[in-house]
C-alpha cells in the first residue's frame, strides 16, 4: 500500500493508480453455517445451511443461489462439507451419471484418498466393481485398502513406470477412470483403457500450479478405442440432490460407507490447512472448525 500512496503523490494517471490497488476479500469456500437473521423467504433464524460462504466468523450473504437448507441433523454437521455436500455430490454424479457403471467393471480412481476419490471407490465397490486407487503416501494407500475397501491401491510416487503399474493391477484394461490428476497419469491411463471405456474428468490437480498446462499425449486412443471422456461441474447437477440423499443417508446410518475428515481448529489455522491440501498432507476431507454447536 505504501507503494500505491507514493505513486499517487507523483500524480500518476488514475487508471494506472487503480491497477495497483489490491482489494482484499475473504476467501470463498463450502461450509456449514447457522442463520442468525434473514429477510429471505426461504431461510429463517436458526436454520442450518450449507453452501458457498466466506472464510469468516460472520457473513452477510446476499446471493443465496448456492445455499441448501440442512434437513437431516442426525449426522455430524461437518458431513455437509464433504460426504453430504459438494464432494459427495461430485462422486455421485461422476460415477453414476457420467461413467454409467456396469457390475463387474474395472475402475481406477486417482487421488483416491481425497474427499471425492474415497467415495467414488466405495460407490464402485457397492455397485459390484473391481476398484484400484492411487495416492501419494503409504498411509493413504493403507487407508484405501483397509478403511475404504478398495481391492488394491498403490503409491504413485514409488512407481517409476506408471504404465507398468497400471498393467499390473489391470491386466485386462480399465473400464472406468475417475480423473482427479491429469498430466502423466492421464496419458498412461489412456494407454490402458478398454474398448468403450468411460472417463469422468473431475479435476486435474497436477496442472493447477503450473505456469503453463502440460499437453496430453495418447488422445487418439479416445477414437481408436471408442472411449468417452467427459468433464463436468457439479453445480449443474444440484437438482439431483434429493435423490442423492435418498441413496447416501441409509449407507451412512447402516455403516456401509466409511468417511474420513482431516480437521483443524480455528480460522487462524485455515491458511496452513489450505497449503497442506495442495501438498497432499491431508487425509480425507479438509475441514476447518470455527465454532461448535
Amino acid at each position: 500500500m505504501a507503494e500505491v500512496v507514493q505513486k499517487s503523490q507523483e500524480k500518476i494517471p488514475e487508471q494506472d493508480f487503480q491497477e495497483n490497488i489490491i482489494f482484499l476479500q475473504p476467501i470463498i469456500g463450502y461450509g456449514v453455517a447457522r442463520v442468525l437473521d434473514s429477510s429471505h423467504q426461504n431461510f429463517t433464524k436458526g436454520d442450518l445451511i450449507w453452501g458457498l460462504i466466506n472464510w469468516e466468523e460472520y457473513s452477510l450473504i446476499k446471493d443465496t443461489t448456492s445455499l441448501i437448507k440442512i434437513q437431516h441433523t442426525n449426522v455430524p454437521l461437518s458431513y455437509y462439507t464433504g460426504i453430504l455436500g459438494m464432494p459427495g455430490m461430485t462422486a455421485y454424479v461422476g460415477f453414476y451419471e457420467i461413467c454409467s457403471p456396469k457390475k463387474g467393471d474395472t475402475v481406477f480412481v486417482s487421488a483416491a484418498s481425497g474427499a471425492v476419490g474415497q467415495l467414488v471407490g466405495q460407490f464402485a465397490k457397492l455397485f459390484g466393481c473391481y476398484v484400484v486407487g492411487s495416492a501419494g503416501s503409504k498411509e493413504k494407500v493403507d487407508l484405501l485398502k483397509n478403511k475404504f475397501g478398495f481391492d488394491e491401491a498403490f503409491n504413485y510416487k514409488e512407481e517409476q513406470d506408471l504404465d507398468a503399474a497400471l498393467k499390473r493391477y489391470f491386466p485386462n484394461g480399465i473400464d472406468i477412470y475417475f480423473e482427479n490428476v491429469g498430466g502423466k497419469m492421464l496419458e498412461e491411463v489412456l494407454r490402458n483403457m478398454r474398448l468403450h471405456g468411460r472417463i469422468a474428468v473431475c479435476g486435474m490437480i497436477s496442472q493447477y500450479n503450473l505456469d503453463q498446462s502440460e499437453g496430453t499425449r495418447n488422445l487418439f486412443l479416445l477414437v481408436a478405442r471408442s472411449i468417452r471422456m467427459e468433464g463436468f461441474l457439479v453445480f449443474h447437477h444440484y437438482h439431483k440432490y434429493p435423490k442423492f440423499l435418498e441413496m447416501v443417508l441409509p449407507l451412512i446410518h447402516e455403516g456401509k460407507i466409511a468417511y474420513v475428515e482431516d480437521t483443524v481448529e480455528g480460522l487462524e489455522n485455515a491458511p496452513a490447512a489450505l497449503i497442506g491440501l495442495y501438498k497432499g498432507t491431508n487425509v480425507g476431507k479438509q475441514v476447518v472448525t470455527i465454532a461448535h454447536e
